[in-house]
């Protein structure tokens, strides 16, 4: 089993205001939300593990995830209200973001919620996004992957999020302990430029990563495809050429397919991920490049399922 940690949220989007009304449709989402249902859909045993919250949207999220497949035995309900990240479209078009969240379940997390012991059969761990960086999450989550550091894979997406956390220092203070930790860092570039504020090529990116203990740097680049990072060196996996509907949710297919390509290949294990060589590698980084190039023919984070990418694998032969 993989364990994704982290938040679950929902995207409600807005529609042009009619005169003092306007419409809008909520849509689950949150990025380790995205990750633990595109697992699922992979056919990976996967679990939850951060707080909803119990009131409505709460009470959709996690419905959301058990009808997906996805374990919830690690979720801990909390009476505080859920994160809303508010997308409004003005009428020239162009739409505006509005994140609520302060104080909401999926930033108080604490350490006492935390199991004591994982179950046996959690192989890795995957943590991403704003989660690793608000407090009182961030730190207990800190706690959880330096805890299984050594023991299990760990796999981090940092995924910044600038309007949420716009401090990039403090994102750095975070993130780093996740880093520290991690077997897997899987990163778009963008999240490197703004990080570093260009001050670092991908290169020198990944090094970074590699010298902090990570054995695998998986950087995504959109249109110009993946660029892979291990012991055996470096590895180019080109985009697909494909119609693109809208890229949400295409980094957390990516990621998921990532992770859940290691398993089905038995390679989920921190000395199976060390030994990757280039063949090996290429294939995973493939994979995960067709789930995610799936997920962006499509409207929203509508990831795929295995049938779905194996078919397009084949197609190409």
């Amino acid at each position: 089993m993989i364990l994704v940690c982290g938040e679950a949220l929902v995207d409600l989007f807005l529609d042009v205001p009619d005169g003092a009304e306007m419409a809008g449709r909520a849509v689950a989402g949150g990025s380790p939300f995205n990750v633990a249902i595109g697992l699922a859909r992979l056919g990976v045993p996967v679990g939850f593990l951060g707080a909803i919250s119990r009131d409505g949207i709460g009470a959709m999220l996690a419905e959301r995830l058990s009808r997906e497949g996805v374990d919830g035995s690690q979720i801990v309900r909390s009476d505080r209200l859920s994160t809303i990240s508010a997308v409004a479209t003005g009428a020239d078009g162009q739409p505006s973001y509005g994140f609520h969240g302060e104080g909401a379940a999926d930033r108080f997390l604490t350490p006492a919620e935390l199991p004591a012991e994982l179950p046996p059969e959690v192989r890795a761990l995957s943590f991403g996004s704003y989660s690793m960086a608000v407090e009182p999450t961030g730190s207990t989550l800190a706690l959880l992957a330096e805890r299984e550091h050594g023991r299990r894979v760990i796999s981090v997406d940092p995924n910044l999020r600038p309007g949420v956390v716009p401090d990039m220092a403090l994102w750095a203070r975070a993130a780093e302990r996740f880093y520290r930790a991690a077997t897997i860092v899987k990163v778009s570039d963008e999240d490197i430029r703004i990080a570093w504020d260009g001050r670092l090529s991908l290169q020198e990116a990944a090094a970074y990563w590699l010298e902090l203990g990570a054995k695998l740097v998986v950087i995504t680049r959109g249109a110009e495809g993946a660029l892979g990072f291990c012991s055996a060196g470096q590895v180019e996996s080109p985009a697909r050429v494909v119609e693109v509907r809208d890229t949400v949710g295409a980094g957390d297919s990516f990621h998921a397919a990532l992770l859940a390509r290691l398993s089905q290949t038995d390679r989920l294990s921190i000395e199976g991920v060390a030994t990757l060589d280039h063949a090996a590698l290429s294939e995973v980084l493939n994979y995960a490049a067709m789930a995610a190039s799936i997920t962006v023919g499509r409207r929203g984070a509508d990831l795929p399922k295995a049938v779905e990418v194996e078919a397009e694998l084949a197609h190409l032969g």
